[in-house]
C-alpha cells in the first residue's frame, strides 16, 4: 500500500490519510489481520508530525477499520471492508442539519442555536 499526502490539497492530512486507508481496504490493496506500520514508523515516512498519523489511526480504530494490540501493533480489523462504508461524519452533518431546520422553523435564531449547541457540547 503506498501513501501519498498533497500538503498542497485543502483536505486535512489526517483525513487523506483516512481516505486512502480506507480505499486500500476496499481495493483489497491491504487485508483483514495484515500489520499496519507504527504512528511513529508512518509518521517518519511521509514526513508528517505523530500527532497528525496518530488521530488518522483513532479514527480509524474508532471506526473499526484498524485495531490495536497494545504493544504487539496495529492491524486492518476484521470487518474493516464492510465497516468502511459507514460514514459517521456523513450522519453527524445529517443530524445537525435536520435538527437546525426544525428549529430555525419553530423561531430559534441563529444565535440561539450557537448558545445552546456550545453549551451542550461543554457539558458533555
Amino acid at each position: 500500500m503506498e501513501i501519498v499526502i498533497d500538503v498542497e490539497d485543502p483536505t486535512p492530512l489526517f483525513s487523506q490519510l483516512i481516505q486512502q486507508v480506507k480505499q486500500a481496504v476496499v481495493s483489497n490493496l491491504i487485508q483483514p489481520g495484515e500489520a499496519l506500520p507504527s504512528i511513529r514508523q508512518l509518521a517518519s515516512d511521509l514526513e508528517l508530525n505523530n500527532k497528525t498519523v496518530a488521530k488518522a489511526y483513532r479514527l480509524l480504530e474508532r471506526d473499526a477499520i484498524i485495531q490495536t494490540k497494545g504493544y504487539r501493533g496495529t492491524y486492518v480489523h476484521p470487518d474493516a471492508k464492510k465497516n468502511c462504508t459507514f460514514d459517521l461524519g456523513a450522519l453527524v452533518t445529517q443530524t445537525l442539519n435536520t435538527a437546525i431546520s426544525e428549529l430555525r422553523n419553530a423561531g430559534a435564531t441563529d444565535s440561539e442555536l450557537r448558545i445552546a449547541f456550545a453549551q451542550l457540547i461543554n457539558e458533555k
